[in-house]
Protein backbone atom coordinates (compact mmCIF):
# COMPACT_ATOMS: atom_id res chain seq x y z
CA UNK A 1 0.00 0.00 0.00
CA UNK A 2 2.75 2.45 0.66
CA UNK A 3 4.24 2.16 -2.82
CA UNK A 4 0.95 2.95 -3.74
CA UNK A 5 0.31 6.46 -2.38
CA UNK A 6 4.26 6.88 -3.01
CA UNK A 7 3.74 6.72 -7.04
CA UNK A 8 0.21 8.51 -6.50
CA UNK A 9 1.96 11.73 -4.71
CA UNK A 10 4.96 11.16 -7.66
CA UNK A 11 2.46 11.63 -10.01
CA UNK A 12 0.72 15.02 -8.63
CA UNK A 13 4.33 16.19 -8.35
CA UNK A 14 5.17 15.32 -11.49
CA UNK A 15 1.74 16.94 -12.69
CA UNK A 16 2.00 19.77 -11.18
CA UNK A 17 5.78 20.82 -12.75
CA UNK A 18 4.89 19.49 -16.14
CA UNK A 19 1.56 22.42 -15.91
CA UNK A 20 3.90 25.07 -14.01
CA UNK A 21 6.49 23.93 -17.43
CA UNK A 22 3.55 24.99 -19.51
CA UNK A 23 2.97 28.18 -18.04
CA UNK A 24 6.87 29.31 -18.56
CA UNK A 25 6.70 28.25 -21.50
CA UNK A 26 3.58 30.41 -22.40
CA UNK A 27 4.98 32.94 -20.85
CA UNK A 28 8.38 32.94 -23.04
CA UNK A 29 6.25 32.54 -26.00
CA UNK A 30 4.68 35.80 -25.23
CA UNK A 31 7.78 37.67 -24.46
CA UNK A 32 9.79 37.01 -27.49
CA UNK A 33 6.85 38.18 -29.22
CA UNK A 34 6.86 41.47 -27.42
CA UNK A 35 10.74 41.87 -28.04
CA UNK A 36 9.87 41.87 -31.74
CA UNK A 37 7.66 44.89 -31.55
CA UNK A 38 9.48 46.61 -28.23
CA UNK A 39 10.51 50.01 -28.97
CA UNK A 40 13.07 52.48 -27.06
CA UNK A 41 11.50 55.28 -26.26
CA UNK A 42 14.09 58.09 -25.99
CA UNK A 43 13.61 61.32 -23.78
CA UNK A 44 13.24 64.26 -25.49
CA UNK A 45 13.66 68.09 -24.15
CA UNK A 46 10.01 69.43 -25.68
CA UNK A 47 8.81 67.22 -22.89
CA UNK A 48 10.10 69.17 -19.73
CA UNK A 49 6.98 70.50 -17.68
CA UNK A 50 4.61 68.12 -19.12
CA UNK A 51 3.47 64.70 -18.34
CA UNK A 52 4.79 62.13 -21.03
CA UNK A 53 5.95 58.64 -21.33
CA UNK A 54 8.75 58.27 -18.92
CA UNK A 55 7.72 60.93 -16.55
CA UNK A 56 7.99 60.58 -12.29
CA UNK A 57 4.73 62.17 -11.21
CA UNK A 58 4.29 63.23 -8.14
CA UNK A 59 0.41 63.93 -7.23
CA UNK A 60 -1.93 64.86 -4.88
CA UNK A 61 -5.40 64.72 -3.95
CA UNK A 62 -7.75 67.19 -1.61
CA UNK A 63 -7.64 64.98 1.22
CA UNK A 64 -3.97 65.08 0.95
CA UNK A 65 -3.06 61.71 -0.56
CA UNK A 66 0.38 61.61 -2.55
CA UNK A 67 0.99 59.48 -5.26
CA UNK A 68 4.96 59.10 -6.64
CA UNK A 69 5.24 57.08 -9.90
CA UNK A 70 6.31 56.81 -13.31
CA UNK A 71 5.03 56.12 -16.20
CA UNK A 72 5.95 53.26 -18.46
CA UNK A 73 5.26 50.50 -20.95
CA UNK A 74 2.63 47.82 -20.11
CA UNK A 75 5.78 45.44 -19.57
CA UNK A 76 7.58 47.44 -17.39
CA UNK A 77 5.55 47.36 -14.10
CA UNK A 78 5.46 43.81 -12.81
CA UNK A 79 7.42 44.24 -9.50
CA UNK A 80 7.34 47.73 -9.44
CA UNK A 81 5.03 49.24 -7.25
CA UNK A 82 6.11 52.88 -8.41
CA UNK A 83 5.70 52.03 -11.80
CA UNK A 84 2.24 52.86 -13.33
CA UNK A 85 0.84 51.45 -17.21
CA UNK A 86 0.76 54.22 -20.06
CA UNK A 87 -2.55 52.75 -21.09
CA UNK A 88 -4.01 52.97 -17.23
CA UNK A 89 -6.60 55.35 -16.20
CA UNK A 90 -4.60 57.24 -14.58
CA UNK A 91 -1.74 57.51 -17.06
CA UNK A 92 -3.98 58.33 -19.47
CA UNK A 93 -5.34 61.43 -17.43
CA UNK A 94 -2.34 63.08 -16.91
CA UNK A 95 -0.76 63.18 -19.75
CA UNK A 96 -0.35 66.43 -21.30
CA UNK A 97 -0.86 67.98 -17.76
CA UNK A 98 1.42 70.59 -16.32
CA UNK A 99 2.63 71.37 -12.30
CA UNK A 100 -0.81 73.05 -10.57
CA UNK A 101 -2.77 70.98 -13.31
CA UNK A 102 -5.51 69.20 -12.23
CA UNK A 103 -6.41 65.35 -13.93
CA UNK A 104 -9.95 63.74 -13.59
CA UNK A 105 -9.34 59.95 -13.25
CA UNK A 106 -12.27 57.82 -13.78
CA UNK A 107 -12.38 55.38 -11.65
CA UNK A 108 -14.98 52.54 -10.02
CA UNK A 109 -16.31 54.80 -7.67
CA UNK A 110 -16.54 57.80 -10.04
CA UNK A 111 -14.38 60.33 -11.19
CA UNK A 112 -11.30 61.24 -8.36
CA UNK A 113 -9.20 64.89 -8.65
CA UNK A 114 -5.73 64.47 -8.38
CA UNK A 115 -3.24 67.65 -8.72
CA UNK A 116 -0.14 67.83 -10.25
CA UNK A 117 2.66 68.85 -8.23
CA UNK A 118 5.98 67.80 -9.84
CA UNK A 119 7.02 66.22 -12.77
CA UNK A 120 10.76 64.97 -13.66
CA UNK A 121 12.33 62.80 -16.05
CA UNK A 122 15.20 62.01 -14.05
CA UNK A 123 14.28 59.52 -10.41
CA UNK A 124 16.80 61.21 -8.11
CA UNK A 125 14.92 64.72 -8.82
CA UNK A 126 11.79 63.21 -6.98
Amino acid sequence: MGGKLGDRSENADYTYNKRLLREIDRRVRYLRKRLEILRVVDYNPQQDGKVFFGAWVDIENEDGDTLKFRIVGPDEIYGRKDYISIDSPMARALIKKEVDDEAVVNTPEGPKVWYVNTITYQQDEL
